[in-house]
């Protein structure tokens, strides 16, 4: 199995980084592993912490209509060049932590996509070179409120409310480029989405470059890569769990938001 890498917080309340073991202790990181974080001698019990999301981005880039087939069941064509929006670093949340169902919406969908994390500050570079500043990849789920979408023109309140970009659960390294994304709804066993991850329209070291011609990218900024096809409705009380090969599952409860 491929190394997972966490970010999590000790019962003492100090957050660090670490290596997941497969009977879920921790190897402490003396930094973020992609700020050269080494391993320490100290070692985590699994009831001596709780995983937070498993970076602490400055800002998340996210990519609309990057499968083909996402775009055309919304009635979209697909961009000439990659689509971006920002979500606020306060949408992210952990896994198993709770999507607050916003009052002013009354339409709210799951997305789930393929995150990447960057490692090494990224301007202005090639595909190729964009490339090698991907460190790892993660799991995302890009709620939206889709009738805020439609009804504002551009995404930024649809997109940007508390707890709308779920996160995690770890980092691995490397990934096939034919591993499956696939989106769950409570105890429903047929995936709500189902894709492979290379259907996307640009590849991941195309969209950091074309983002790097825009923004800086610093280490720790997480870019969601887009959607595939069976998007849907979320409703208060329901589980939505993001599958990918070869990195694990993130699963979250909607709840309503309290006054």
């Amino acid at each position: 199995m491929a190394q997972r890498y966490v970010r999590l917080q000790k019962t003492t309340g100090k957050l660090c980084y670490g290596l997941l073991q497969l009977d879920r202790q921790v190897q402490v990181l003396d930094a973020p592993p992609w700020l050269s974080g080494q391993p320490t001698d100290e070692v985590l019990a699994a009831q001596e912490y709780h995983l937070l999301a498993p970076c602490a981005p400055s800002k998340i880039i996210a990519v609309g209509r990057n499968y083909a087939q996402h775009a055309a069941e919304l009635g979209n064509e697909v961009p000439k060049q990659p689509l971006l929006f920002l979500k606020p670093p306060t949408t992210v949340i952990a896994p198993g932590a709770i999507v607050y169902y916003p009052p002013q919406s009354n339409r709210v969908d799951y997305e789930g996509e393929l995150a990447l994390v960057i490692g090494d500050r990224c301007t202005d570079c090639t595909p190729e070179q964009a490339q090698a500043k991907i460190w790892g990849y993660t799991i995302a789920n890009d709620v939206t409120a889709r009738d805020l979408q439609k009804t504002d023109g551009q995404w930024t309140r649809a997109k940007g409310f508390d707890t709308f970009c779920p996160l995690g659960p770890w980092i691995v390294r490397e990934l096939n480029p034919e591993a499956r994304l696939q989106t769950f709804l409570n105890d429903t066993p047929k995936p709500a989405q189902s894709a492979i991850i290379s259907e996307m329209v640009y590849s991941p070291g195309v969209l950091v470059s074309y983002i790097s011609q825009v923004m800086t990218l610093l280490p720790g900024d997480v870019v969601l890569t887009g959607t595939p096809e069976g998007v849907g409705e979320l409703q208060v009380g329901d589980r939505v769990r993001i599958e990918i090969e070869g990195i694990g599952s993130l699963e979250n409860t909607v709840a309503s938001k309290l006054p």
